[in-house]
This record gives C-alpha cells, structure tokens and sequence, in this order.
C-alpha cells in the first residue's frame, strides 16, 4: 500500500498521511476496547475481526484491478482497517494467553508468535516487491485478501477451552478509569510503555520512508523495497528466535533498554548507507532491535499483570506502541518533505537512544518493584525456574 500511495502522488508527505490515518483509530478507540475485551469472549472478537479486515481486503483489491483505485479509497480503507486493529490487536494478545495450557511456556509462546508475524514479515515484502514489478500492486491484494480466509478456517478449527468472564456492572469509562489507574501507577509498566510510545513516535516511522530511499536513495524500484524489508525480517526472525530460547523472564528487563539503542542505531545506520548491502544489513539490525524491545516489554508486562485487567493493560501497550504511531508518521513525512529522509531517520534513531538511556537510568527502582513479583512467582533462579502464570499475583505492588 506504501508504494501504491507513493506511485500515485510521489509525495512522502502523504505516505506519513496515510501512516498516520490507518493508526489513528487505535489511539481513541483501543482503550474502550480493552475494557470490551476484559467483558466479552475473546475469540469471537478476533473472529469478527478478521472477517471485516477480509472485506477491507476485498474492496482494495477490486478498486486496484478495475483500475479505478484514487488516493482517498485508500484514506477511507486505512482508516477501517485501523478501526478493525484496534479491536484485533488488543485481542489476540490476550486470546495468546489463552491458547498456552502451560502458564510457564508463556515466554515462548510469545516470542514465537512474534517469529511467525515476521516471518511473514520476511516473505511477503520480498514477493511483493517481485510482483509489483511484474504484475502490479493488485495481485498483491487479492493475494493478502485470500489468506484471510485461511486465518478464519484456522481460527474455526481451534479448541479453546472456555475462559470464565464474570460479568461487569460498572460503566465503561468507570473500568476504563482502572485499567489506566492499574497501568500507570506501577512504575515497571508505566516505564515499559513510555518506551514504547517513544520508540513508536520517532522509531518506527522509518518503515512509511522506506520507498523514498528504495527509490531516490538507493536508486531501485519496488524490488529494493521489498528485499529491504525482507532484510528487517531476517533481524527480526533472529530476534524472536533469541528470545524463544531463553527459559525464563527473567533479565528481560534488562535486555529492553539494550534493544532500543541497538534499534536506534540500526536506523542512524541506515540512513547513512548508500549502498544497498549495507544498507540490507542495517535493516537486518533494526528489525532485530525492534522485534527484541517488543517481544521483551509484551513479555514482561504480561507476565506481571492480572487476568481480570489483561485486556485493559493491553489495549494501552498496544495504544502505547500502534496508536502514537500516526503522530511519527505524520511528523516523519512532514519533516522529511524540508529536510529529507535521511535526516529526519537520523534524529529518530538518536531519539530511541535517548529513551534506552533514560530507561537504564531507572532499571535498579524498576528492579526493586519486579523481584518481589518474581519471587512470589517463582521466576527468580535461586527461587524456582521457568516462567509462571502472572494470575498467581492478586495486585501489582504501588509506588
């Protein structure tokens, strides 16, 4: 959708446009979702939603084949697609949770829900970037609108067993109200997803300026797009392989901080180089510190928090990490527009390595919340092994 916005208007200030109005429905409504998530049945949330994104799927794609696609239809379709998100997301990180029998594998489990999403990430881009070339961008539609139906056959074939919702008289806003006061008032939470929405403000823009430098900077078409982003895969497979091998949680506060510089750095890098390779192997980096930083902080906040508030934390991680995004893609492709891309991709990566900085700062009071958690949970090494179900801990502990 990238390069179709960029061949259509040539303009990266409409491709941080787009950006910011696929991912601005999750900024506003996520948060009432995460309180529908906590009342209703998770799966049929999931369902619904990749059916509607299958429609949304089919529409692009017919517009595109019948020639007929303008820059608005894809506004309008962003827009519903980020609507559909900012149901889907929230949702399937918590349905995560239930699908793992063993509480102890939940480490694992997301990690390697992580290396499947990327390893998508890996192979669509590169294939994409091949057809765009030899049959145009429609294909890639219909293609994506196609195997959401294999999603929803999936999804219709699991067995889940049925998780016990107890039923909620309060008002919506009022369970909203918690699920913000629970998030924000526990210092490790609160430190996680201020990262977060740091890295997500100035970091992942880079990903909406990647035409620009397939095309202007390295001087290629939408092949080079797609094996760039292949390229960020690869470091991104690497990175939840890394973090599915590991037995435990624990230290994994340590490794965030550690992962956003290296993001940070993969980017400056990569604004730098203007040789293809290279510039292949910086994105190798960046999608290694982008999948590591995620996949740790989703696993420590997941680890750490209650059952009956689960779909509120996550709706706020995932507000945290999507929902900001649209204001660094605006601001990316507005700032790009006067100083440039690589520029711009220079003061976003010296941001994320600020926040990792600020991050480690405040990692021995982070500490001192956690191991009282890990301990209880016997996640500390000297106490037990393995990671243990965060149902266990009745309430977070305060400042």
């Amino acid at each position: 959708m990238s390069w179709l916005v960029y061949r259509l208007t040539n303009s990266t200030f409409l491709l941080g446009f787009v950006g910011f109005l696929s991912t601005l429905p999750m900024l506003f409504i996520t948060p009432f979702a995460g309180v529908l998530i906590d009342r209703i049945n998770r799966f049929q949330i999931v369902l619904w939603m990749q059916i509607l994104a299958t429609i949304q799927a089919l529409i692009l794609w017919l517009l595109v084949f019948t020639n007929t696609i303008q820059i608005w239809h894809i506004i309008v379709l962003s827009v519903f697609l980020g609507l559909v998100n900012a149901f889907d997301m929230p949702a399937r990180q918590v349905f995560v949770i239930e699908m793992v029998e063993k509480k102890e594998d939940l480490g694992n489990a997301i990690a390697l829900n992580s290396t499947m999403f990327n390893g998508a990430r890996l192979i669509g881009p590169t294939v994409a970037g091949i057809l765009i070339a030899t049959a145009g961008e429609g294909i890639c539609f219909l293609v994506n609108a196609i195997t959401f139906f294999a999603v929803i056959v999936g999804l219709l074939l699991m067995k889940i067993k049925e998780q016990k919702i107890e039923p909620q008289k309060s008002h919506i806003f009022k369970e909203m109200q918690q699920g913000f006061h629970y998030t924000f008032s526990f210092m490790p939470i609160r430190s996680i997803i201020i990262l977060l929405a740091l890295i997500s403000i100035m970091g992942m823009p880079y990903a909406v300026l990647m035409p620009v430098f397939a095309g202007q900077i390295l001087h290629g078409g939408p092949q080079t797009l797609g094996f760039l982003m292949g390229a960020a895969g690869v470091g991104a497979i690497i990175g939840a392989l890394y973090l599915a091998s590991k037995k435990t949680v624990f230290g994994l506060d340590r490794i965030i901080p550690i992962s956003a510089a290296i993001f940070g750095i993969g980017i400056i890098t990569f604004a730098i180089s203007r040789m293809f390779l290279l510039s292949s192997l910086f994105m190798a980096v960046v999608g290694f510190g982008m999948m590591v930083q995620m996949a740790s902080s989703n696993t420590v906040v997941q680890t750490i928090i209650d059952d009956d508030k689960r779909g509120r934390v996550m709706s706020f991680y995932i507000m945290a990490f999507i929902g900001t995004a649209p204001f660094g893609s605006l601001l990316a492709g507005s700032v790009a527009s006067k100083i440039g891309a690589p520029n711009t991709l220079i003061i976003c990566g010296s941001f994320c390595i600020l926040g990792a900085l600020i991050f480690i700062r405040e990692l021995p009071e982070i500490h001192k919340h956690i191991r009282p958690i890990y301990i209880k949970m016997g996640i500390i090494p000297e106490v037990a092994s393995g990671i243990q179900t965060a149902s266990q801990l009745t309430t977070p502990l305060e400042d």
